[in-house]
């Protein structure tokens, strides 16, 4: 069995994937009463998915029959690269082609290998793609800690990267969760201008900025538009202070390089924006979930 897990690895990382770990496929106990807190709280805003197939989210052996193993894998999408100073700012993750298609392409790679090399396996690849539960199952993965801003936190290569997991019915030796390595650090709290780090992994997300952009369809309420530090897609500042991005390095995913328009572009070329160059512009980019009508609405909060 350590022998498959080896193989595995070593065709992730051939795939371009940075780290890749192995946990058990069982009831998140732990998770269960957190999650259902959280959507009782309303802290979900209109996410409503949020609140199907919780016991799915919560049993991945709901999703896949007779799993026996979450294989989770990360991918760098870190970048140096920059937008010009004063001009409105789309997260990182966003600079390049959008993330899902690509992902789910090395993941059916990955799982091809192992049936190819290891047996008749019987699996699922995801990618954002249905209700896992996936910064848990890479922390049980050995992957990194939850850090206090909720997001998974690597020793060795801090947060910018992408979750995916491959449930299957493959038993292998499972990898040991890792120390919190947090300590006292609170930046990320202190830097959400909008104050939507409540408490050490917990999140109001009608106040985070990244779901403002993105998955509220609403208008952006004012008290807030103030505080959003010129993001108009999704939001960087809790993963910009934290001492481990330090330790980031920029990605080696063409298909992430970014846009050159928007590295380009300025205030006015943002506010100016049409629709036909919209859809030029954001052909198969993650800004696309927004839609341009979305986009607008969040440049004239920017303004």
């Amino acid at each position: 069995m350590s022998h498959y897990k080896q193989i595995i690895k070593l065709e992730a990382q051939r795939l371009g994937f940075s780290y890749c770990g192995f946990a058990k496929a069982e009831f998140l106990e732990d998770e269960a009463p957190r999650l259902e807190k959280w959507l009782n709280q309303n802290r979900h805003g209109e996410m409503s998915y949020m609140e199907n197939y919780f016991d799915k989210r919560l049993d991945p052996r709901l999703l896949v029959d007779g799993a026996k193993t979450v294989i989770s894998l990360l991918l760098n999408y870190y970048t140096d690269a920059s937008q010009i100073d004063g001009a409105p700012k789309i997260s990182k993750y966003a600079y390049g082609k959008d993330y899902h298609k690509i992902i789910k392409k090395k993941l059916k790679q990955l799982f091809l290998f192992m049936k190819e090399n290891i047996g008749d396996i019987e699996g699922r690849v995801f990618v954002d793609s249905a209700p896992v539960h996936e910064r848990a199952w890479a922390k049980l993965s050995g992957l990194g800690w939850i850090g206090k801003n909720s997001l998974l936190i690597n020793k060795k290569m801090g947060s910018y990267f992408f979750i995916a997991e491959i449930i299957c019915d493959l038993d292998l030796k499972y990898d040991s969760p890792v120390l919190d390595m947090c300590g006292k650090c609170t930046r990320c709290i202190d830097a959400c201008p909008t104050d939507a780090i409540t408490e050490s992994q917990v999140i109001n997300a009608k106040k985070c900025i990244s779901y403002l952009t993105i998955e509220n369809k609403k208008s952006i309420p004012k008290e807030l538009q103030k505080n959003m530090n010129g993001y108009i897609f999704g939001c960087d500042i809790c993963q910009d202070v934290c001492p481990w991005n330090r330790f980031s390095k920029p990605h080696k995913e063409e298909k992430f390089l970014p846009n050159q328009e928007i590295k380009k572009y300025r205030k006015k070329d943002w506010v100016e924006l049409t629709e036909e160059t919209f859809n030029v512009i954001f052909k198969g980019s993650a800004v696309k979930r927004t839609k341009y009508s979305g986009l607008k609405r969040n440049i004239k909060a920017y303004l």
